[in-house]
């Protein structure tokens, strides 16, 4: 006779050896890749972001294709820009062309990339300048002229060689809005700035202040080029 063998109610039954710790593991990678998600979509809404310089604009300081880290929680806590420092923004209205969202595997690999903060999303329209003159200032802009703020000359070492302070688009004399900033590109002759939308943009050309993405700290690529944004000399003596 053949005996047989029941397990008793309180027995579970076998489990092959390898079936659980492969579950755990992959439990493990799972749990591993949400927090990781979650840190760098917090680091990219609060601390900081890495942006792309799209155009030839701020040339003279940085160069298309670079990459600069975006200090975006001092914004968050209420600093308002200051004189001479490059800040990112959102388009205040009309300043950027409208373009189709990028589709497929390059619309997909862009939108991992943005959630990592490694990358704008398709949906930001966004912009990068030097912060020249804040809500209160006067800025003037002649041609032939040096550029002035609040009747001061600037000396403008950042500025791209052979570009002219104002010659492109010269708008006079304004006063910047309360809450508002008015801001150059470094290349002057390459950037539809404040002076360009000012003339040409029904929306005008200051930013409100509460468009300011954040400052832009570090160039970060390419490595060679690393170097700190610091806010020029000329800035700290205005009146």
């Amino acid at each position: 006779m053949s005996a047989s063998v029941t397990a008793s109610p309180s027995e579970e039954a076998a489990v092959p050896a390898v079936g659980r710790p492969l579950r755990s593991r992959l439990r493990g990678l799972l749990l591993v890749a949400t927090v990781a998600l979650l840190i760098a979509f917090l680091i990219k809404t609060f601390l900081v972001q890495m942006f792309v310089i799209p155009s030839g604009s701020m040339m003279g300081t940085l160069q298309k294709g670079d990459r600069v880290a975006v200090d975006k929680l001092s914004p968050w806590l209420g600093e308002q820009p200051h004189r001479g420092e490059v800040v990112v923004f959102r388009d205040p209205g009309g300043w950027l062309p409208e373009e189709p969202a990028p589709g497929g595997f390059s619309g997909a690999v862009q939108g991992v990339l943005s959630h990592l903060g490694l990358a704008p999303g398709a949906d930001e329209k966004d912009l990068i300048k030097r912060v020249i003159a804040v809500g209160g200032d006067t800025v003037e802009c002649t041609a032939g002229q040096p550029l002035k703020v609040n009747g001061a000359p600037l000396d403008e070492p950042y500025r791209y060689p052979g570009a002219t302070p104002c010659d492109d688009d010269p708008v006079g004399t304004v006063t910047v809005p309360p809450g508002h900033l008015w801001v150059m590109g470094d290349h002057r002759n390459d950037s539809h700035d404040s002076r360009y939308n000012q003339l040409h943009n029904p929306a005008g050309g200051f930013v409100p202040t509460d468009h300011v993405v954040g400052r832009a700290r570090l160039l970060v690529r390419p490595f060679s080029d690393w170097a700190t944004l610091p806010v020029p000399s000329t800035f700290t003596h205005l009146p």
